[in-house]
């Protein structure tokens, strides 16, 4: 499970775009007789704890890797109406329920998608053809699925620095889904505070934790960038 903040934070996104594209948010248009009437746009999906009963606001592994597909379509200017029709016809498409976003198939069927998206919605107004094939060519690519690890269409895992690189891993079924040295199973956000601690030596925080001077480095990396 993962707070906003969390998820966030693992995807590079606003807390706040992340708590309205889950949770629904209100706003007022101005009438044109000069009142403002109150509307609600629902969220794009019900996430996967929403019945839990925890109290605060947490979503989960699914969710975490959906809503970076979603941050990828808002930062290349893609209105929220377009992501939210990219997500039905998609669903209809695959025939899933929840999650298509993040689906093999919408990988190599995603751009097809898009483009009968804006052509058949009023949307379409909203960008420009030149527009249109830079998201599709930008957004829709290999290498942002190039991390995700299948198990058939359904995303098991998820290797942050990409599949090549499999030193970090960020695993549902492994301390709570917090990124880790696959290898070693040690939080990344562990092995950073301990070097901190630690007076920045990668080669105590090795030995303290049992794992090697590289995989403290690459700890320390992630989390860094993160940070910036």
């Amino acid at each position: 499970m993962y707070t906003l903040g969390a998820a966030a934070r693992l995807i590079q996104a606003d807390r706040r775009s992340i708590s309205r594209w889950l949770y629904g948010y209100d706003y007022a248009r101005q009438q044109q007789d000069g009142t403002r009437r109150q509307y609600h746009s629902s969220p794009l999906w019900t996430p996967q704890h929403a019945a839990s009963g925890l109290g605060d606001k947490v979503l989960g592994f699914q969710d975490l890797l959906e809503l970076r597909i979603v941050n990828e379509f808002v930062q290349h200017g893609v209105p929220l109406l377009v992501v939210r029709r990219c997500l039905e016809y998609a669903r209809d498409a695959f025939g899933l329920d929840e999650y298509p976003l993040t689906s093999r198939r919408f990988c190599t069927d995603g751009r097809t998608i898009f483009q009968e998206v804006l052509k058949e919605g009023e949307e379409a107004e909203v960008l420009d053809l030149r527009t249109r094939q830079y998201v599709i060519r930008e957004i829709i690519k290999p290498s942002l699925y190039a991390g995700i690890e299948y198990v058939g269409d359904v995303a098991r895992r998820w290797y942050p620095e990409g599949r090549d690189r499999r030193t970090i891993v960020v695993d549902p079924d492994q301390q709570f889904g917090k990124p880790i040295i696959e290898e070693a199973g040690v939080p990344t956000e562990t092995l950073y505070a301990a070097y901190i601690a630690e007076g920045r030596s990668k080669a105590a925080v090795a030995h303290i934790y049992e794992v090697t001077p590289r995989q403290v480095d690459a700890a320390v990396r992630f989390e860094e960038r993160l940070a910036a």
